[in-house]
């Protein structure tokens, strides 16, 4: 079962639970933070080069932007809850709690794999008043609490790497521009006057993907946004450059565990 919770009165916010799931994720990226925790079962997280093994009362952290995936063991299930916040205003967050004391005012770059119970209880207090019918005012100042707090970005941290380079900024927003009906790679690189290859391996050694797979993921990042307000699954499928309506419910699916009707429904 997957239930998932957001409110109009605060779109800086989505959460989600997962119990017994057996869904697997391909790797994908957010342009969130995004903070889990582990309830039941354990799971392999795999970012970047490093891959860790999550047992009930883990949390874990991730910058926007950060390819990862977290699936459960082979032939295993796992229960879990996810939140997702809009970097900006999470900074907004930071920095007004940091007045006047002596802590970090910015938001983290790093992944953080906290361990201990205190960051597992905070995050299960806060989603589960996310999840009630309590007001709105108050749902938010649980979220400024447990930012403020910090502990979600305690415990041991990832170094990763991202992205940059003035050279893959200039492929994706060539990408980008161009969604409905992208260059092949061939057309891609001559355009910007390189090899195959070296387009290849300047996405591979800055996202971790494929110029496919991130332009694929940056799809179901604006298929997240576009379903929130309405918008029909046809339509959107061409929009976006899918293939057909069956292609995109596929994709979406592989990176958010949902069909993009159901989501739309949440």
């Amino acid at each position: 079962m997957t239930q998932f919770w957001h409110d109009p009165a605060l779109p800086f916010v989505e959460s989600r639970r997962a119990s017994d799931s057996r869904a697997c994720y391909r790797p994908h990226s957010h342009p969130t933070l995004s903070i889990g925790v582990v309830d039941r079962g354990q799971s392999r997280f795999h970012c970047q080069r490093r891959r860790e093994r999550l047992t009930p009362g883990c949390l874990v952290s991730v910058p926007a932007g950060v390819v990862h995936d977290c699936n459960p063991l082979p032939e295993g299930r796992w229960s879990y809850q996810m939140l997702h916040l809009d970097p900006a205003w999470v900074s907004d967050v930071l920095d007004e709690a940091s007045a006047g004391r002596d802590i970090e005012r910015a938001l983290p770059s790093t992944v953080f794999i906290a361990r201990e119970p205190a960051p597992y209880r905070a995050f299960c207090e806060l989603n589960a008043l996310l999840f009630s019918p309590a007001p709105a005012a108050d749902k938010e100042a649980g979220l400024i609490e447990f930012l403020g707090r910090r502990l979600w970005c305690r415990g041991e941290p990832l170094a990763v790497h991202l992205p940059d380079s003035s050279a893959l900024a200039d492929l994706q927003r060539h990408l980008l521009e161009r969604l409905e009906r992208p260059p092949s790679l061939e057309a891609l690189a001559r355009d910007h006057g390189l090899s195959r290859y070296q387009v290849i391996r300047l996405f591979r050694r800055e996202t971790g993907l494929t110029p496919h797979a991130w332009l694929l993921d940056r799809r179901i990042q604006r298929a997240r946004r576009r379903l929130r307000q309405g918008a029909g699954l046809a339509d959107l499928a061409q929009e976006l450059g899918f293939a057909d309506q069956g292609h995109f419910q596929r994709a979406f699916k592989a990176r958010v565990a949902i069909t993009p009707g159901r989501y739309r429904g949440v």
